[in-house]
């Protein structure tokens, strides 16, 4: 009698050392469904042995309080992953919100083009470093340098800058297109100095590669290409 209810508990613990495999992505994939179907059947696993176990030779405290503890990590990992799940949709639909009221808004992004209106231009550079010196090239359609903007003593990141549209002789340069080109120096030695120019969003969408803003005539960028928000 001892021997049989002996192989009967060895049976259910092997069979409960399975449903944790199987819980554990070892066999299968388990879906909420099939968690809660395995905590069933381990509970009944659970019964079982409790039921036939050797009242001489009873099964551990140990093993089964490690058994419990199994089950309830999966069951916990399983509500975890549910609550993330849900916590990730939220997110992306609050980013969606706030991608969504950029709409109108001036943005600096990376390029190189500066548009002259109504003697009035904005750009925009970002140092990777403090400079003492920065020099802004202001070109025409031609390539030539028709005004160079100096600044000194610039904290490193995102500056902006306007160009009344003077030339170097004090001139009214005519509206239209131009593009910039930046220098920066610490002392001897450059400065990294990345050119920003000025878009206005006119769309939002969402693609495989995330959100992205539509900037007219530039383009297309993403949330994270964007180095300012006017």
């Amino acid at each position: 009698m001892a021997t049989a209810t002996a192989t009967s508990t060895s049976t259910a613990n092997n069979a409960a050392s399975a449903l944790f495999e199987s819980l554990n992505g070892k066999k299968e994939t388990k879906s909420s469904d099939s968690v809660e179907f395995a905590q069933n059947r381990f509970l009944t696993l659970l019964t079982t042995q409790l039921k036939n176990q050797d009242p001489l030779n009873p099964m551990d405290n140990a093993q089964m309080t490690s058994q419990l503890a199994q089950i309830s990590t999966v069951d916990g990992i399983e509500r975890l992953n549910s609550t993330l799940s849900k916590l990730i949709d939220g997110q992306s639909e609050n980013q969606t919100l706030q991608a969504a009221a950029l709409v109108g808004h001036g943005v600096l992004v990376a390029g190189s083009e500066l548009k002259l209106s109504n003697a009035y231009s904005l750009g925009g550079y970002e140092l990777a470093e403090p400079a003492d010196r920065v020099a802004v090239e202001v070109k025409d359609a031609n390539g030539l340098v028709v005004r160079t903007l100096r600044y000194e003593a610039q904290p490193a990141g995102v500056q902006m800058f306007t160009w009344d549209g003077k030339t170097e002789g004090g001139e009214q340069a005519v509206d239209g297109d131009y593009t910039i080109s930046v220098s920066a120096t610490r002392g001897n030695d450059k400065v990294t100095a990345d050119r920003l120019t000025l878009g206005f969003v006119d769309s939002v969408s969402r693609t495989s590669r995330g959100l992205e803003i539509s900037a007219g005539p530039l383009g297309k960028f993403g949330m994270n290409d964007i180095k300012q928000i006017l």
